[in-house]
Order: structure tokens, then sequence, then C-alpha cells
């Protein structure tokens, strides 16, 4: 694959790592130093794009590489509040997007744990369930955005939760309590806890670097040079 690399931070060395040793090439690298080098005639040498940048820029990244013809992975967080809008742009210009908060291929396997508890939990009131994420000190969002995907898991199968909150201790019964801890130099670790007077249940993910969520990105980026429409992680890995 020719790819392009919209943001070329930490996660963007890691994709170009794990690419070019796989026999990928990368044709165009883009940060915050050579924004104006994301043109058409550019990123139009690649075959898919891979998008990790933030949440101030990943709307008009994504809706620029679909605008120009190029499939698009993005692994930003932060912006879902959009999430209809650029799916509709998606679908009007017959683009690929593939998106997930998460692009390790054990935090999905995760993720698919994490709903089966959920759904065996429901019927158990006696169990409070809360969560916490620990990051590295640069990660701009909190909770992280692998977080949210937990929390809305659990949302939907926990009856008896109706929102999540991000702080020590939830006011509510109702409300899933997520701590955020920034802690240097962590890559990222989940804990999803269920706590009653009797026992605790707890499943936990701890990524020590950065190579799952690397790997998993260029693997999605295979997927979306052969696949048009709008993916998650889930079909990418046929779960």
């Amino acid at each position: 694959m020719r790819i392009a690399l919209i943001g070329y931070g930490k996660m963007g060395k890691a994709i170009e790592s794990i690419a070019v040793e796989n026999g990928h090439e990368i044709v165009l690298k883009i940060d915050i130093n050579n924004v104006h080098d994301f043109t058409a005639a550019n990123i139009q040498k690649a075959d898919v794009a891979i998008e990790f940048t933030g949440p101030h820029s990943a709307v008009d990244n994504i809706k620029k590489c679909i605008e120009y013809g190029i499939p698009v992975v993005s692994g930003s967080t932060g912006w879902l509040s959009e999430w209809e809008m650029v799916k509709a742009y998606c679908e009007l210009n017959q683009g690929t997007l593939v998106y997930a908060s998460n692009y390790s291929i054990g935090v999905n396997l995760f993720f698919e744990v994490n709903k089966h508890l959920a759904t065996l939990m429901n019927n158990y009131a006696e169990y409070d369930v809360t969560m916490k994420e620990i990051h590295h000190t640069e990660k701009k969002d909190a909770p992280s955005g692998t977080a949210i995907t937990l929390a809305e898991q659990v949302l939907e199968r926990i009856t008896r939760k109706k929102g999540w909150n991000n702080g020590d201790a939830a006011q509510d019964e109702t409300s899933l309590t997520i701590i955020s801890e920034r802690v240097d130099p962590a890559p990222g670790t989940h804990y999803v806890k269920y706590s009653s007077v009797i026992d605790d249940i707890e499943i936990i993910h701890t990524a020590h670097n950065r190579i799952g969520f690397a790997g998993g990105a260029v693997r999605a980026a295979a997927f979306a040079c052969k696949h048009k429409g709008i993916f998650g992680m889930k079909d990418v890995l046929g779960l």
C-alpha cells in the first residue's frame, strides 16, 4: 500500500515503522508544520490515508480525504459529536471511512468481553459498575475515546445506568463514573469494575506500547483499500 499519514506525532511515527516493516510505502506525512502540503495532488498519490490528529482538526481532515477520493482510517478521538454529519458526508460522496476509538486488536477483543460481562451483570443490581482509565500526560481528551466506547457498551446493557460522568465519585447511582488519570509514560490502561459488599469482578486491558495500536491501524488501512462505506474495527477483524 501507499499510505498518507495525517498526523505525525508518536502514533504516526509508530504507524510508519510498522507499515514500512511490512513492505508498505509512506508517500505523504502531514503535521502542524506542513499543513499546506495537504492537497488533492499530494494525497492522491496514496492508496489510503491514516489520520491520527486531535478533536480540533480530525473532522476537516477526514472530510478532505473523502472529498479527494481517498479511503481514510481515523483514530482521532473527541470529535464524535459531529459523527452523524461526517457519516452523511461520507455516504453522500461515496467515500470510505474506518473509525475506531482504539485500533489495538487486544482492545477490540476486550470490547467484546466488556459487552458480554455487562449483559450478564444487568440482572445483579447489587453490583455497582465503575471505570478507570490511565494514559500519558500528553493525551488531550479525558475520558479517553476507548473509555467512552466501553462506557457506552455498558450503558446499552446495564439498564439501571442512564449516563456517565468523568469524576471521582458518582453523585447519582444511575450514573457510571469514569475516573481519568494522566501518568507518564502509560500508553493506556482501562478498568471496568463491578463491586458489591461481598466481592468485586474486574476486567483490565493494559497496553505495553503503541505497537498494537499501530499494527491495527495498518490492518484497517488494508481493509479500507478493498471496501466502500463506513466501518469499524469489528468489521476489520470480522468479530
